[in-house]
């Protein structure tokens, strides 16, 4: 794929872009042939400029993703389309001593009306903030996808996936889960969410991503759980099941091959992030 160093607004770096974005798209779709679903393609600016989102948008592109809450709700401001839909997939880290100033840019983000989804909750202490941050006026529940570190990685966030449903009956994921479909009435339990190895992304087209069909594996055993609590039905999911988020711009195609639902493609459409 195309890329450049600069991202001025020069007609050569648009159709760079836009190339990148097209054969991206012929790849999504080539991978996702044997799919009964219809999955997401989000396309993630991370520190590119808006005039990148609103050209993308331009060809068609919906969907768009930010690690930075900062950068999304100043890209919202300047891309303000009704049909764009927004995926914070970010981490908010907490630090000692700034915690009312983290909540503060936890509420402005649910200020952004077409916010998607947030596909990196991992306590119910933030779940609780988004749910009463939620505006009056917004018309659908937030989609919530719970991130689950299934490499193992220290640097990693995400709660630890489940193997079982014993193993899972007392793990902070599902009693996140259930916490946000019986006390967060502004949320939607939408799925899951993971960030795989680069060992695994590395492999993976010569074998499953085993951190893949580890979040596969916990999905199964979540929907298991969920299912046989009959107070439950159509308060989670998407017409009962779980959507999984797994697959970058180096692994997107081995994760819609392995059944995701959503996949984010950052550098492989925009180029490599700027460092701020």
């Amino acid at each position: 794929m195309a890329s450049t160093t600069s991202d001025k607004a020069t007609p050569q770096r648009q159709a760079e872009l836009l190339q990148n974005l097209a054969e991206t798209k012929i790849c999504f779709a080539e991978a996702s042939k044997s799919l009964s679903h219809a999955p997401t393609l989000v396309a993630v600016s991370k520190t590119k400029p808006a005039w990148m989102t609103r050209a993308c948008y331009e060809e068609g592109q919906r969907d768009f993703g930010e690690n930075s809450d900062i950068d999304l709700v100043n890209k919202a401001k300047k891309v303000n389309l009704d049909s764009l839909r927004w995926h914070f997939i970010g981490v908010m880290k907490k630090t000692e001593g700034d915690d009312l100033r983290r909540q503060a840019r936890m509420r402005e983000l649910t200020t952004v009306s077409n916010l998607h989804a947030i596909q990196s909750l991992t306590s119910t202490e933030d779940a609780d903030i988004y749910n009463n941050a939620i505006p009056a006026d917004r018309k659908a529940p937030l989609n919530m996808l719970l991130q689950v570190n299934t490499s193992g990685e220290v640097q990693k966030s995400g709660l630890q996936y489940v193997d079982t449903e014993t193993e899972a009956a007392d793990s902070p994921l599902f009693k996140l889960a259930c916490h946000i479909i019986e006390h967060c009435p502004k949320l939607h339990f939408q799925g899951l969410m993971t960030i795989g190895s680069q060992t695994e992304s590395l492999a993976s087209s010569e074998r499953p991503n085993q951190d893949f069909e580890t979040l596969k594996k916990t999905r199964d055993v979540l929907e298991g759980m969920l299912r046989s609590n009959p107070t439950f039905d159509g308060r989670w999911g998407d017409n009962g099941k779980l959507l999984l988020s797994m697959g970058m711009t180096g692994d997107f195609e081995a994760g819609l091959r392995a059944g995701s639902h959503i996949v984010r493609v950052g550098t492989g459409i925009f180029g490599a992030r700027r460092m701020k």
